[in-house]
């Protein structure tokens, strides 16, 4: 029987987690051969904005910025005035850099939803890195993309194996939203189901 008291049961919320995206930079995205490249760029998109709507701290790493491009300005755009951490160790794990851990950690949230690129380095990588300082981490892993499918599918299975939980991007903002109650809900529907879902039935627009 699962134990009751175990924190990955608990409902992702506004008030529990944080949102981690690493290297969403052109030079990544060109390498990208594993999936749609549109619905991983709309899936990493979507997570932001519902951070943004629903006031969920975000936290933006590059790697090298001035060979590979800035952080995606959608995104960006999202959090004006927020510092992109651009990596001062030439590291692919984004919590190695010091400032990037020190920034999720000040969120003081115990749930952190990661995702990057690419799936089998940047992302697993601070993922792994997220579940040995003790964090509950959970993986958006359609919003992952790496050079080839096989990259990208044992890149996951690498986190699962070390307990990251998987999810996807309308999981992800359904959770954070909880219920049609939600005074944000309208809004969301607006801005990010619209965009991506299929669930309720509107299509990308």
């Amino acid at each position: 029987m699962p134990n009751p008291k175990d924190g990955k049961l608990e409902l992702l919320s506004d008030k529990n987690s944080a949102l981690v995206l690493v290297d969403y930079q052109p030079t990544m995205y060109a390498g990208v051969a594993s999936g749609d490249k549109t619905i991983i760029r709309n899936a990493a998109y979507c997570a932001a904005k519902a951070a943004s709507i629903l006031n969920i701290p975000v936290v933006l790493s590059t790697i090298n910025p001035a060979g590979n491009g800035n952080f995606l300005a959608e995104v960006t755009n999202l959090f004006p005035g927020q510092e992109v951490y651009a990596r001062t160790v030439p590291s692919f794990d984004a919590f190695e850099d010091e400032k990037t851990l020190n920034a999720f950690k000040k969120t003081g949230r115990k749930k952190l939803v990661v995702s990057g690129l690419w799936t089998s380095m940047c992302f697993a990588y601070t993922a792994l890195h997220g579940i040995r300082e003790g964090y509950e981490v959970y993986g958006l892993m359609d919003a992952g993309g790496d050079s080839t499918p096989d990259a990208h599918r044992y890149g996951i299975e690498r986190m699962l194996q070390a307990g990251v939980v998987p999810i996807t991007v309308e999981s992800l903002v359904s959770e954070w939203m909880h219920d049609w109650a939600n005074p944000k809900a309208g809004e969301l529907v607006k801005e990010v189901y619209s965009r991506y879902g299929y669930m309720i039935g509107l299509g990308r627009q």
